[in-house]
């Protein structure tokens, strides 16, 4: 009888215990049970997964079932992959339980909840720089997606509506990001019917938006331009000051003002605190063209999912055609966000971070976390079997000065420069709320004196590891540290580099220096343990991402013992010239999946 390859357990599982309930002739009548493990669910039924059940169940039984089964999950704790913020002191837990049932669409039954959401977009606001005569609009929303939408949309009908003004057609908005940005960008695009202009990044771009390809890129009908603080794939910042010098150039010659909206869902909360800031270039609304920025509060606002917020600089560059004003709540309210009922408790727990660890609060833990994230990118290259794309360990690059305006004008800013720096400073001086920590320490280590980004450690073998032991690839790595319960993804950069594959390592504020140093005891372990072995021990592991794999039996390993050693005998030119069949396989299996097997989004 030949072998099936390929068998569905669960319809094993269920043809036996039928087989066995005939056999004992067992009744359908509702038994009682003693403890979760006595009942039904635990012996003779599987927890109903597609359809109601009939009946219901006892709540320990259903709270016993159902806590078993996550226990499959991954720790929260030991998921390297995410950006989303895993912990939450007692006092904010406490918070977020008792206020469980509040709806943030319900403005007129919670007043004070709502105020609290008004506090925040105000705080965020001056923490971004908005100016004096600004009036700052914004909202929470259940994550940096939907901010991301609003942010694209109002950009969009301002200029639809300048574009009627002009007698002009509407028809082909286009919208300018890089090949990194994050799936939402792409989603506000096609949901919206805007032509998405993604354009390729390179290592020369540090795998970012590329302002000379912005350059090449603009017409009258591009909406506005995504600019991203803080790239998913390495952590580096977009030059968001030298596209916006750019934009400046582009309007000077052509008369077509172009805005910016930021994408700052992880940077939004790092930058502002860090002592490194931006690497002295200006990324918020210092900078005119910023309309408008997001930032995840669920990722270093150390909220935990889900909880977003947009804001506009001024109440005008949030078009009216996008607000709504409601009346059927018991109160006149204003909505202008995608999604209408969504949770307030984050909101809550937002505010509270913000007051109970104030400024230097939130800089003592983002400091940290930059810290922890270049301890481990240098022990990681300390092995010599890994080399790091992110750059927030090394040195800052010297940054060429960026000036406004374009070169038709340059000898009118020369004169008036003297006049717009005494008033720059004059207002930096008086908008200086923390003045007393803004120079970073001398006696320590801080961001400054790095490379500024987001603490993200992303790695790959060094050129000599891969030509050393061409058998061994990261995304067995990834499925090794995973048996470790480390879960570190194993993904391609964006097209263009995606040739390269990269481990990435998000360092947030539960990562302490303790784990740091199991994560790389274990990496170092797992590395050593592949370099060990050969090729045949290790096709077994790779293959089709996050699949599961049949073990190497001892019987497995002695096997391919035994043909490791007869192989070596064969001798030395033999051995080569299958070494090179080999390679030509290994790199055809290679370009098959990377061309099908990675996820070009990263979240």
């Amino acid at each position: 009888m030949s072998l099936s390859r390929h068998v569905n357990p669960e319809e094993i599982v269920h043809h036996l215990r039928d087989i066995r309930l005939q056999e004992k002739s067992s009744s359908s009548q509702r038994q009682n049970h003693l403890t979760p493990y006595t009942s039904s669910y635990a012996s003779r039924d599987d927890i109903p997964k597609y359809k109601i059940p009939e009946d219901g169940t006892p709540g320990d039984t259903v709270y016993a079932m159902l806590r078993d089964e996550l226990d499959l999950d991954g720790k929260p704790n030991l998921n390297m992959a995410s950006f989303v913020n895993t912990y939450i002191e007692e006092n904010a837990q406490k918070l977020f339980v008792e206020n469980l049932g509040k709806n943030m669409s319900d403005n007129d039954e919670y007043p004070a909840m709502i105020s609290f959401s008004d506090r925040c977009v105000s705080i965020l606001a001056h923490l971004w720089g908005v100016q004096k005569d600004e009036k700052a609009i914004g909202t929470a929303t259940v994550g940096s997606s939907e901010a991301v939408h609003l942010g694209g949309l109002a950009m969009k009908r301002r200029w639809q509506e300048k574009r009627w003004a002009e007698g002009k057609d509407a028809y082909k908005p286009n919208i300018i990001m890089g090949a990194n940005a994050q799936v939402a960008l792409e989603k506000f695009a096609r949901y919206f019917d805007v032509e998405a202009r993604i354009l390729p990044v390179s290592a020369k771009s540090n795998y970012c938006l590329d302002p000379e390809l912005v350059k090449e890129n603009l017409d009258e009908n591009t909406i506005g331009v995504f600019i991203i603080l803080g790239s998913t794939y390495t952590g580096h910042y977009e030059p968001v000051e030298e596209i916006h010098k750019i934009l400046d150039d582009f309007e000077a010659k052509t008369g077509i003002d172009i805005p910016i909206h930021v994408d700052a869902a992880s940077g939004g909360f790092v930058a502002p605190f860090t002592y490194a800031k931006t690497g002295g270039s200006k990324w918020n609304f210092e900078l005119p063209r910023v309309k408008s920025i997001n930032v995840s509060g669920h990722k270093y606002g150390l909220v935990t999912p889900g909880v977003g917020w947009i804001v506009w600089r001024d109440e005008s560059f949030l078009p009216k055609h996008l607000i709504f004003e409601l009346h059927y709540l018991g109160g006149t309210e204003y909505s202008y966000t995608l999604n209408f009922s969504r949770p307030g408790a984050q909101v809550i727990v937002q505010y509270y971070n913000l007051i109970h660890l104030g400024f230097q609060g939130y800089r003592d833990v983002v400091e940290n976390c930059l810290s922890n994230a270049r301890l481990l990118s240098k022990a990681l290259e300390a092995t010599g079997w890994y080399t790091c794309v992110s750059d927030i360990h090394r040195p800052p690059k010297k940054q060429a000065s960026v000036t406004s305006g374009s070169s038709a004008n340059e000898g009118k800013n020369e004169q008036s420069s003297e006049s717009q720096n005494d008033d720059q400073k004059a207002e930096r001086e008086e908008s200086k709320t923390h003045a007393s920590s803004e120079e970073a320490p001398k006696d320590r280590e801080t961001s400054a004196d790095y490379t500024p980004g987001l603490p993200v450690v992303s790695f790959r073998f060094t050129d000599e590891f891969q030509k050393e032991y061409p058998h061994v690839k990261q995304e067995t790595v990834s499925l090794l540290m995973r048996a470790r319960q480390w879960i570190i993804p194993n993904y391609a950069l964006p097209p263009n580099e995606d040739q390269t594959e990269i481990l990435r390592v998000v360092v947030r504020e539960s990562f302490s220096f303790d784990l740091i140093d199991r994560l790389v005891t274990d990496l170092a372990s797992v590395t050593q343990t592949l370099m060990e072995n050969d090729e045949v021990n290790l096709n077994v592991l790779q293959g089709h991402q996050g699949g599961r794999r049949k073990p190497v039996t001892k019987e497995d390993k002695r096997k391919n013992e035994e043909e490791k050693k007869e192989e070596e005998k064969k001798g030395e030119e033999k051995g080569e010239a299958k070494g090179k069949r080999e390679e030509k396989k290994k790199k055809k299996e290679e370009e098959k999946r990377l061309g099908g097997g990675i996820h070009r989004s990263v979240c």
